[in-house]
């Protein structure tokens, strides 16, 4: 009797609710971790974190990639938008009163300008198409910024790819990162395996988060054969960037 009413439980409650994976999920709400980092964080063995993180990977709410860095590594992710949609689903199902209601808009009950560095290896794509989407996203409350630890030229397809956003990239410069070496920022966002290794301290204490996102100009193939990709990163900045700007209205 007691298992049929658990199967009557939704799977994202059922999951959620076991106190090792809500601990994980909020460690991956927050930035993209490998299983030793996570180990680490809620302090058990790491064939139990490797058991419950593949419970959430069947399910579709946490997704791992191989390291750019080093292949025998591997990076998790919180799929925010299937997790926030299936939250919505259950409390709809629930009670109609009980649906999300919207995020606030970006620009709401913020006071000051927030400050954000996006860093990537060769700044050419991932970080110019994250800055340039902060403040098209975000408005008058946030200011980006992006550089890289070997800076190359923009890549004409992450221009191509933000056009589609309403956002013209041309004219813009790739920087290094020692560039903002002596620069305060509110958080220092890095998007490339590789250059969260290399990424240096900055004044003020800022909130450091990793996206482990691959490269699109990566990826071999024309650059009309490749824009489908940057337009796919494209998505999944815009994507965790919304949800960037909701966790910095809650820590304000």
């Amino acid at each position: 009797m007691a298992a049929a009413v658990e199967s009557e439980v939704p799977m994202i409650l059922r999951l959620a609710g076991h106190p090792l994976r809500w601990r994980l999920l909020q460690e991956l709400a927050r930035s993209d971790r490998q299983v030793r980092e996570l180990t680490g964080a809620v302090g058990v063995r790491q064939s139990l974190v490797s058991y419950h993180l593949s419970r959430l990977r069947a399910a579709e709410l946490v997704s791992m990639r191989r390291s750019s860095a080093d292949g025998r590594d591997a990076y998790y992710s919180l799929e925010l938008t299937r997790f926030r949609d299936s939250l919505a689903a259950v409390g709809g199902e629930l009670h109609p009163g009980l649906r999300l209601a919207a995020a606030p808009a970006a620009g709401e009950r913020r006071r000051r300008t927030r400050q954000i560095l996006f860093l990537c290896t060769g700044n050419s794509a991932r970080s110019q198409m994250a800055e340039a989407l902060l403040e098209h996203v975000g408005g008058e409350g946030v200011r980006g910024f992006s550089a890289g630890s070997h800076p190359k030229r923009l890549h004409p397809n992450a221009v191509r790819a933000m056009r589609e956003y309403g956002i013209d990239l041309r004219g813009r410069q790739a920087k290094h990162l020692n560039t903002y070496a002596r620069r305060r920022f509110d958080y220092v966002v890095s998007l490339c395996d590789r250059v969260r290794e290399v990424c240096p301290e900055f004044p003020g204490d800022p909130a450091v988060i990793h996206w482990s996102i691959a490269d699109p100009s990566a990826e071999p193939g024309t650059d009309g054969e490749t824009l489908p990709v940057f337009r796919r990163t494209a998505a999944e900045l815009e994507g965790r960037i919304r949800f960037l700007l909701a966790l910095m209205v809650r820590e304000r």
